[in-house]
């Protein structure tokens, strides 16, 4: 079941485990995939991101009903967007079955953008600093804080998991085109755009 190659026997047995006419967001993962299964959905997902290209792809994103996502970024932007944006290298990882909590009141917002919605960008305010809370591709527990754009892209990743897509938490009026935010809004912050649309970041420093 990738993309839109669904069947309907994969829709008849989701519709059989519905438990009162309601079934999760997607389900956790308990060792439902043997390890060579599990790690060529890996393989797959992190070559999908590249491709898209992206920074972070959720299993739900390919069809698979999982609480799995991948996530790097090798932060190809100049000095200023990186410092400004607090945007470092995050190596390649496998987040299983994450939660996120924020820390601290420090939040930031910035454009984002996201492969299920291809096309458009949007202000997201989020929580600079987050304690993430998974397994690895091992299944060694994960329990961390991370910090600026690494937490953003955490954030966004998790939400996917939970049914959110970063448009649902959006700042309506910033939303605009891929090609309009690369000629008029791709400063290191959304300052400029907030004034000219109406619309307030909700920063908290």
């Amino acid at each position: 079941m990738i993309g839109g190659d669904v069947s309907v026997d994969a829709v008849r047995e989701l519709l059989a485990d519905a438990h009162g006419g309601v079934v999760p967001i997607v389900a956790p993962y308990a060792g439902q995939l043997d390890a060579e299964t599990f790690g060529e959905l890996i393989e797959v997902m992190r070559a999908t991101m590249h491709d898209a290209p992206g920074v972070g792809l959720a299993a739900p994103q390919i069809g698979i009903p999982l609480r799995i996502a991948v996530i790097e970024d090798r932060c190809d932007v100049g000095a200023d967007v990186a410092r400004v944006r607090e945007r470092t290298r995050l190596p390649f990882r496998v987040l299983v079955n994450p939660r996120y909590t924020p820390v601290g009141s420090r939040t930031a917002g910035f454009y984002e953008g996201c492969l299920s919605v291809p096309g458009y960008q949007a202000v997201v305010t989020r929580a600079a600093e987050v304690r993430l809370q998974c397994a690895d591709e091992t299944g060694r527990a994960v329990d961390e804080v991370v910090l600026g754009w690494p937490a953003r892209i955490v954030a966004h990743e998790t939400d996917h998991l939970d049914g959110t897509l970063y448009i649902d938490t959006a700042h309506t009026r910033s939303l605009t085109t891929s090609g309009m935010y690369g000629e008029m809004w791709s400063d290191p912050t959304p300052e400029r755009a907030a004034q000219a649309l109406g619309f307030a970041t909700d920063d908290h420093r």
